[in-house]
C-alpha cells in the first residue's frame, strides 16, 4: 500500500494506491449484491453490507483467494447516509488490510439493494 506525498493525506480507511510488485494472478469480481443464495435480501444496511462482503469472500474462495488478497474495492452506496456504517463494517471485515478504495453514491440497479461492491484481488 502506498501513500503519495504530493496529494491530500489519505484517511477514512483508504490509501492512495496499492502496488503489486511481482507477477500475480489477478481476479476481477463483478459487483456483488446483498442477496443470499436463496434469493433473500436482508433487512437494513448493516445486514446487507455483511451479506455483500460474504458474497465477495465466497467468490474469492472459489478462486482460492481471501479478503487479504484484495488490491481494489469499489463500493456503490444508494445513499450518502450509509457512508459511516459502510466504513465501519468494511474496517471490521478487512481489519488492518487496506486495499485501494473508491466509494460512489449512486442509484442501485434494484431499489431493495442499499449497496453493491466490486473488487480486484491479486496473489
Amino acid at each position: 500500500m502506498i501513500t503519495a506525498g504530493q496529494v491530500v493525506p489519505d484517511g477514512g480507511g483508504y490509501v492512495h494506491s496499492y502496488e503489486i510488485t511481482a507477477p500475480a494472478r489477478v481476479v476481477h469480481v463483478s459487483g456483488q449484491i446483498p442477496v443470499t443464495a436463496d434469493g433473500t435480501v436482508p433487512e437494513g444496511f448493516a445486514a446487507q453490507c455483511r451479506q455483500v462482503w460474504a458474497n465477495v469472500a465466497a467468490v474469492l474462495a472459489h478462486h482460492d483467494m481471501v479478503l487479504a488478497d484484495l488490491v481494489k474495492v469499489t463500493t456503490f452506496l444508494s445513499d450518502r447516509a450509509h457512508r459511516a456504517e459502510n466504513s465501519a463494517i468494511r474496517r471490521e471485515i478487512l481489519g488492518d488490510h487496506s486495499p485501494a478504495l473508491t466509494v460512489i453514491i449512486t442509484g442501485i440497479y434494484d431499489e431493495a439493494w442499499l449497496l453493491e461492491i466490486e473488487v480486484i484481488a491479486a496473489r
